[in-house]
């Protein structure tokens, strides 16, 4: 099931949709059809389909709520753990540069943990412990400013100039009808 906003079920959200499946469980052992538990219990008798499948492999347990999707997945044992491991840095863990980018510390977490993450997750995971992004302090040494400037004078302005068509002043400008 989708949420408009985005959010999922509160935990007494979750225990009410649990108990209305383990509900559906005692009708299961009674050896009431699918399509009369659905009715009583007013849900899609897909759903009781679904309910009954995970009961006869599982059991009850098939059907009782595996909590929230969204709990972290680490806990401060191994945060405090995944924090020394990232200050050791990158070299020290098979890398051969000193960068730590969120590919590598999803990695790194795999690697430890044996827990996957996304990306986006692994920002998020980050941000919550107090992390944050770097920049680097010194430029690159092969970094030629001279030619910077030539082409933020030079090149910038044309390949500015072409990629915005439909914008006051380009050449480009065109609309249907309008000449």
């Amino acid at each position: 099931m989708r949420y408009a906003q985005g959010g999922g079920l509160t935990d007494a959200g979750r225990a009410a949709r649990e108990r209305i499946r383990l509900q559906a469980v005692d009708r299961f052992e009674r050896g009431e059809k699918n399509k009369d538990i659905a009715a009583a219990l007013r849900v899609l008798e897909r759903s009781v389909e679904r309910w009954r499948k995970s009961w006869r492999e599982q059991g009850e347990a098939g059907v009782r709520s595996k909590g929230s999707p969204g709990r972290p997945r680490l806990g401060p044992v191994q945060i405090e753990r995944l924090e020394r491991e990232l200050e050791r840095g990158p070299l020290a863990h098979g890398w051969p540069d000193q960068r730590w980018a969120l590919a590598r510390i999803k990695t790194l977490i795999g690697r430890l943990f044996h827990v996957s993450y996304t990306v986006e997750g692994t920002w998020l995971l980050l941000r919550r412990h107090g992390w944050s992004w770097q920049q680097p302090v010194r430029r690159a040494i092969e970094r030629d400013d001279g030619s910077v400037e030539l082409w933020k004078k030079e090149v910038w302005p044309q390949v500015k100039e072409k990629r915005r068509p439909g914008v006051r002043g380009s050449p480009l400008r065109t609309r249907p009808g309008s000449r």
